[in-house]
């Protein structure tokens, strides 16, 4: 069965985290992956860190969460700094990547 992706892309890791928790909290979705770069700004920026989080759930669920998810977000860094999207049905070699990125899961 093909699921929906969703992608959530704020400033910081705690951003990152209380987004999601209240993602899962209001959808039956799973974190994938997640990955992280420098800002634009890089040092400079007043947080210096871009998380993005991906996740796979329904299309239902996966609306579900980036809409809860952009709501956390907002509560913390200025709405132009949150970036969602959805792809309505994945690929499985799309699905492949998703796991990929600079923070790992213990084996």
């Amino acid at each position: 069965m093909n699921k929906s992706i969703g992608l959530l892309e704020v400033q910081g890791y705690s951003v990152a985290l209380f987004a999601m928790d209240q993602a899962c909290k209001a959808a039956d979705i799973a974190i994938e992956g997640i990955d992280c770069n420098n800002p634009i700004l890089g040092n400079n920026a007043a947080i210096p860190v871009v998380v993005q989080v991906k996740f796979s759930g329904s299309i239902a669920d996966v609306k579900t969460a980036l809409e809860a998810a952009s709501q956390a977000a907002s509560q913390y860094i200025d709405e132009e700094d949150i970036i969602t999207q959805m792809i309505p049905l994945a690929s499985d070699d799309l699905k492949k990547l998703l796991p990929l990125g600079k923070v790992k899961r213990k084996s």
